[in-house]
């Protein structure tokens, strides 16, 4: 069978029915699409908004979401599908296995651990700047740089940042009954605050601040010719850049973090009252609320504060400072601390589930896919990677995480929208409570839209990206090539 060995649907879905890997199904389509929603408004747009704007895309921003929004549409319509055919946990990761073979779904498990882990790490660390913003304008505390920064930022540990990691694991061990019922609470606060943010902002809109609505093309520092610190498609086909219609594309690969989430409704799918009917449904209504609501912010955000301004990490609190609101500033800063605080226990949540389906396959030693007798919850893998971003988070200066972030689940995304081509060709037969609309056109488009948004991604993030990969092969070649259930005949 070799390394392209594919674990059928119907072996998968057995797994799942085992005692000792059997997780308690208790959610709903209401919590599916909360957990979405719950993930993917957090720092896209309560961070890089604002930062998208400022540096590459300007009032144009607005188009950068709509762009991302629909490559995210695209990918969703093929996520929804496999997500519905095959109900197992693990995501992009099982679904890569069913279909392209276990190779290519250790790669795409590998990269979902650097997506999730890394993703958690420095939400926790723009969660701690947040809050220690909320002490010092609420209750005039103000910590010290000592223990809310990391060595490299003039710190000696990033203590906010260990400890909401470390809180937000106890919750996710306890139960998914617990961490959906404490996401529904955050999500409401968070979506309160960003419609408050829309109906409040209108009113201080400039319209003077949309024009030119895409600033004119300007030389990017640097110049052109190839470097790291440029595109890959600027170093290929030059014409190194900020704003312009160049300028609205790269900024849709920068926000592009900010959809992150969706995807991640598929890893609950063992834990779905009714995935068939269920999962698609929080995978396309989590997507298409959050797009809306990003569209209408960023058109507020630009037109309150000329968008040169909103560069700093907390540019809806900064628009309101502009016009002078510092009380709506504060209030801001709290959303912004919920939201952040979903965006993390969720993105745990995505990777336990992951990582939890790789050791199921013993790809990696099956002692971690052990679930909890009483909570029935991955309990060793979500300790395990709790303890590693908190870890993270306390003690790494992080910068420029969000585009390795993306790059990572632009790849998934391709591969997802490859396997629902080849599972239609070689399973005509598996029932499919969603079919992908326009197959293979869809999932055409969706590679071909996602991998041009990775050309817009920096040198820098595409050398760090293949790397991670390059361990990730090492790794399968040493254990998981021999260990894993297929390379022995576990077919139980």
């Amino acid at each position: 069978m070799g390394i392209m060995r594919t674990k059928s649907i119907e072996q998968s879905i057995r797994d799942t029915e085992e005692p000792e890997f059997e997780l308690r199904k208790s959610l709903g389509p209401l919590d599916l699409i909360v957990f979405g929603i719950g993930v993917i408004i957090g720092t896209g747009i309560f961070v890089l908004t604002g930062q998208a704007a400022a540096t590459y895309a300007g009032p144009a921003i607005a188009l950068s979401f709509v762009i991302s929004g629909i490559t995210c549409a695209l990918a969703a319509l093929c996520y929804a599908e496999f997500a519905s055919t095959v109900p197992v946990a693990g995501s992009a990761y099982t679904f890569s296995y069913a279909t392209v073979g276990e190779f290519i779904a250790w790669i795409i498990g590998w990269d979902l651990i650097l997506e999730f882990t890394v993703g958690a790490s420095a939400v926790s660390v723009g969660w701690s700047g947040y809050f220690a913003q909320i002490l010092d304008s609420f209750l005039g505390i103000t910590l010290p740089t000592s223990i809310t920064a990391a060595p490299g930022d003039g710190g000696i540990i990033n203590l906010p940042a260990a400890v909401i990691a470390l809180l937000l694991t106890v919750v996710l061990v306890i139960g998914i009954t617990l961490s959906s019922r404490i996401n529904q609470v955050i999500t409401a606060i968070k979506l309160l605050v960003v419609a408050f943010f829309i109906a409040f902002g209108v009113f201080f809109i400039k319209t003077a601040n949309w024009s030119p609505f895409i600033p004119p093309r300007e030389p990017a520092p640097g110049g052109g010719g190839f470097s790291l610190d440029n595109t890959l498609w600027e170093s290929i086909f030059g014409g190194v850049s900020s704003f312009g219609f160049p300028g609205v594309v790269a900024g849709a690969a920068i926000v592009f973090f900010a959809y992150i989430g969706f995807d991640i409704v598929a890893t609950t799918a063992e834990e779905s009252r009714n995935p068939q009917r269920d999962l698609p449904i929080g995978i396309l209504g989590s997507l298409a609320v959050c797009t809306v609501l990003y569209v209408a912010v960023s058109l507020v955000m630009t037109g309150v504060a000329p968008y040169g301004k909103l560069e700093g990490a907390a540019p809806m609190a900064t628009a309101f400072a502009n016009m002078g609101q510092s009380w709506a500033a504060g209030l801001v800063s709290i959303g912004a601390v919920c939201g952040l605080t979903s965006v993390i226990m969720i993105l745990m949540l995505g990777q336990s589930r992951v990582f939890f389906a790789m050791c199921r396959d013993n790809l990696l030693p099956q002692w971690f896919a052990r679930v909890h007798p009483r909570f029935r919850t991955p309990y060793r893998t979500t300790i395990m990677f709790g303890v590693l971003v908190a870890i993270i988070a306390a003690l790494t200066p992080i910068s420029d995480l969000a585009e390795l972030v993306n790059i990572g689940t632009l790849f998934a995304f391709i591969l997802v929208s490859i396997g629902v081509v080849i599972l239609r060709r070689t399973r005509p037969e598996l029932p499919r409570a969603f079919r992908t609309p326009l197959v293979p056109l869809v999932p055409i488009l969706a590679v071909l839209a996602c991998f041009y948004l990775m050309l817009n991604l920096a040198g820098w993030t595409w050398l760090r990206f293949l790397m991670w990969m390059a361990i990730g092969v090492v790794v399968y070649f040493i254990y998981g090539r021999t260990h894993s259930r297929l390379a022995r005949g576990d077919t139980r």
